[in-house]
């Protein structure tokens, strides 16, 4: 089986009440490798929590991109163990034109560089409106993908690439090595999610409509996405769980997708 993780984000609710429960029950559901989030912050926390349970943690997401200093950002990944960090999130209205794509992509390659000094990998999270977004009829995300430098890696969201109208496995396929990460979702992708974003200011700010199919997200295989032929197009790339919300108790979700994958991705 791939090597197989899960973004902690997914279980933000119960890391806030107790992060050494919550990550400890994580390894007893049977997973040995975590993505954290925001994790310069809580650097201290995590560690303690990884070297109790021997979870690891090859990728993390925190906000780089528009970091004012970015040695304390190296300095946590390299402490935790971290070797691939990720960007989770520019909002739509900074992907509006070509200009827009070319300033975030040469910020990305500078960034990538800093990475690279530092022993580690740099790579950039998707969502909906890489997609959905259009320059002269291509989608942003492959005006982005293009002016990249080579070393820079990709974590590509499928769900969320599914729900901007793109054939995820073919983008896959297309991107080869320099996917390092894939989020494995699944739920309904039609209705509000394909056009409700989240606030400018943060992914955490959502709308209703957008929150209510966040909670039609379901297990890997229970929804629309086509989770075994995403799987095959990426063989080298984490497998990474996700929910962005889960109408249940949400381990009880990211254990039904880790049985999942151990009978589907072989």
């Amino acid at each position: 089986m791939p090597t197989t993780s899960v973004q902690l984000y997914s279980l933000r609710d119960a890391i806030a009440e107790d992060l050494d429960q919550a990550i400890a029950r994580v390894r007893e559901i049977g997973y040995e490798n975590v993505e954290p989030y925001a994790f310069v912050e809580r650097a201290t926390d995590l560690e303690r929590a990884f070297a109790s349970t021997g979870l690891k943690a090859p990728s993390g997401h925190v906000a780089v991109i528009d970091a004012d200093d970015t040695a304390p950002i190296w300095d946590a990944a390299e402490r935790l163990g971290i070797h691939t960090v990720i960007d989770p999130f520019i909002p739509t209205d900074r992907w509006q034109t070509a200009d827009d794509v070319a300033k975030i992509a040469e910020r990305v390659n500078v960034l990538t560089a800093e990475a690279a000094s530092r022993g580690l990998q740099f790579g950039y999270h998707n969502h909906q409106w890489e997609f959905t977004n259009k320059v002269d009829g291509r989608t942003v995300y492959d005006l982005f993908v293009e002016q990249l430098a080579p070393e820079t890696v990709l974590e590509v969201d499928t769900f969320w690439a599914t729900v901007g109208g793109a054939d995820a496995a073919a983008v896959l396929r297309g991107l080869g090595d320099r996917v390092v990460a894939i989020h494995v979702k699944d739920g309904k992708v039609d209705g509000d999610i394909r056009t409700a974003l989240p606030s400018s200011e943060s992914a955490l700010i959502v709308p209703e409509a957008l929150q209510r199919a966040f909670e039609n997200q379901t297990p890997a295989g229970q929804g629309d996405v086509d989770v075994a032929g995403i799987l095959a197009a990426a063989p080298q790339a984490i497998r990474v769980v996700e929910f962005d919300a889960y109408k249940g108790d949400v381990f009880e979700g990211i254990t039904e997708s880790l049985t999942w994958l151990k009978d589907n991705d072989k």
